[in-house]
């Protein structure tokens, strides 16, 4: 099925891994909504990227937890050799949890408390410093890491950006060039021998030049701060924002050409002056689980008002993103996949919001109560950015095993998770719900 509002230069087929019949049959068994991923495709994207660097010396990709924090997604990603890339402590014992520690962590902080920066530490993970000012925090609360990084915001030459991360120059993030220099003499004078250097400052990007020349900053910058300083980096983190075509006629990312790329100015900047040996690494999550996840509802309500609505089972604490950046997201109505989109819905959840809405003016096929729906590439920043406004629960997840065979990761919120926090003033409340 096609969205008819936009014109299909480019095709990128919306598809479900499972038939009508499995899904309702899965429905009886697991209730909408939830999010179900698919093991199959998460290892192939992974694949893809890694490929992508598979002439880079011991190429390491640090999954953004943060993208689809669960496990079940982190364990089998480690099993592929991938990392993790973590910005809290629920993050880190995920990590854990998942059998990822050492240096395949990477703790990018971010206003981090010292409980954080101590877990960090236990795990054996590298710290990634967000401000000159964190040295003295961390030496004071946690002890000096033997691996420091520090986040570059190279603002003074890179003024793009976009809604989700913004412009470099605006963002709370990185060092400025002067205080990177600064930096990194700090730590050499504390008596660190073994440093990275990182950068982030694209998100949901799909141009392939734009991660190009993000290398390009950063291979230059880790050249001069080696003729500056003597600092022979052993890693530069190029970040992540990777992005992948949320609709059907948008195209993904050439990795292949990113890869080749960012190859080429290895060779020309890094190789010369004696930093041939670095190894690369990158923080993707939306590119790995992003498109091999799914937000199944189903349709409660039709209301036929000033416009026409269609009301789901699931609404934005199930997926923020098109209320939080008027994200478009592909939606399919199960079953009706051929019909001609002849109406135009507003597709909305029951939060005491307006923009509780995941498709504004949405042209689909004649939706009946009852219908399932299928919202597509909701496997990162889906279920992670879920939240208990108006009291509502969060969808279970679910994961299509490579052979088939379905498991739930994480079940459905219940009435007495909401509540198990409270001190309720005439003792507990009784439940029938």
């Amino acid at each position: 099925m096609t969205d008819t509002n936009h014109a299909n230069t480019y095709h990128t087929p919306k598809t479900f891994p499972l038939t009508e019949k499995a899904l309702r049959e899965l429905t009886k068994k697991y209730p909408t909504p939830f999010h179900i991923y698919d093991e199959k495709l998460i290892r192939e994207n992974f694949r893809r990227l890694r490929e992508a660097f598979a002439w880079a010396p011991d190429f390491r990709e640090h999954f953004a937890v943060k993208a689809t924090p669960n496990p079940y997604i982190v364990e089998l990603l480690a099993k592929d050799g991938a990392g993790t890339d973590c910005s809290s402590i629920a993050e880190l014992y995920i990590s854990e949890a998942a059998g990822v520690t050492g240096e395949k962590i990477m703790l990018t902080s971010n206003d981090t408390p010292a409980k954080e920066f101590r877990k960090a530490l236990e795990l054996g993970a590298i710290i990634n410093l967000d401000d000159i000012t964190h040295i003295e925090y961390i030496e004071r609360n946690a002890g000096l890491p033997e691996v420091v990084s520090f986040r570059y915001n190279p603002a003074d030459i890179m003024n793009d950006g976009n809604d989700i991360i913004g412009r470099p120059a605006e963002a709370k993030y990185g060092l400025t060039r002067e205080q990177i220099f600064d930096a990194y003499k700090i730590c050499l004078d504390k008596g660190i021998k073994r440093f990275g250097l990182h950068t982030m400052i694209a998100s949901n990007e799909r141009k392939a030049s734009t991660f190009v020349y993000t290398a390009r900053i950063m291979f230059e910058l880790a050249a001069q701060i080696k003729d500056k300083l003597g600092i022979k980096f052993e890693f530069i983190n190029l970040g992540g924002g990777v992005g992948i075509p949320y609709r059907p006629d948008e195209s993904p990312v050439d990795l292949k050409a990113v890869g080749e790329g960012i190859k080429n100015l290895y060779h020309e900047i890094l190789v010369p002056v004696g930093l041939g040996d670095i190894r690369l690494a990158m923080e993707s999550g939306r590119a790995i689980t992003g498109s091999a996840g799914w937000l199944v509802s189903t349709v409660l309500h039709k209301k036929d008002t000033y416009k026409n609505y269609v009301g789901l089972d699931s609404c934005m604490s199930d997926l923020m993103r098109p209320a939080l950046y008027g994200a478009y997201h592909h939606i399919t109505v199960v079953g009706k996949e051929n019909m001609p989109c002849t109406e135009t819905y507003d597709v909305t959840g029951s939060l005491c919001e307006n923009n509780d809405k995941f498709a504004i003016d949405r042209n689909l096929p004649p939706i009946d109560i009852g219908d399932l729906l299928i919202i597509h590439d909701t496997g990162a920043h889906g279920h992670a950015m879920g939240f208990n406004y108006n009291g509502k629960l969060r969808s279970a997840e679910l994961l299509i095993r490579e052979n088939g065979e379905v498991e739930m990761i994480r079940r459905a919120e219940t009435l007495n998770d909401y509540f198990a926090t409270l001190n309720f003033p005439n003792g507990r409340i009784k439940l029938n719900a």
